[in-house]
């Protein structure tokens, strides 16, 4: 009966004393995005991106469609520059990862300004008014799947809780 306590409170000592082992290294971190994650947002953010600079440089350039289309809204083409010089600036803040969330508050203020000028002048909704919507939720979604911080800032409070 003692060689079995014995071998019971040896079996139980090892269990305590002996070294954990260490978690993989392919585990992430909480908050962490998996590589999929990573490649997934940088080829939404990647989209929106593409759209957003062919549309600055057609506005730097004053190529005839931004003129026309900046007319058709109301608004000087003396502006058209000057709107691209300023998408091109959120754009820079939004592809610098340290300023990138920055650049993304940057560009709903700009693109909701948008969508309030395509419900002034009646435009369609699905094809104009709408659009920057979509062009936000790319650079929103591809943000959240390859930055931490993004995802905190977009966290629900009971997500933050655990």
């Amino acid at each position: 009966m003692t060689a079995i306590v014995t071998s019971i409170h040896h079996r139980d000592q090892d269990l305590t004393t002996a070294p954990r082992a260490e978690a993989p290294t392919s585990v992430a971190a909480p908050g962490a995005a998996s590589r999929r994650a990573q490649w997934a947002g940088r080829v939404l953010s990647g989209l929106g991106v593409l759209f957003l600079t062919f549309d600055a440089a057609v506005k730097v350039l004053q190529l005839f469609p931004a003129d026309a289309a900046t007319a058709q809204l109301g608004f000087p083409v003396s502006l058209v520059p000057t709107l691209g010089y300023l998408q091109i600036a959120c754009l820079v803040t939004y592809l610098i990862p340290r300023t990138a969330v920055l650049g993304a508050v940057l560009w709903t203020g700009y693109l909701g300004g948008a969508i309030a000028i395509h419900v002034r002048v009646g435009s369609p909704l699905f094809s104009h008014t709408l659009f920057p919507i979509y062009i936000a939720a790319l650079l929103w979604a591809g943000l959240w799947l390859r930055d931490r911080r993004a995802r905190a800032l977009l966290a629900s409070p009971a997500s933050l809780d655990r």
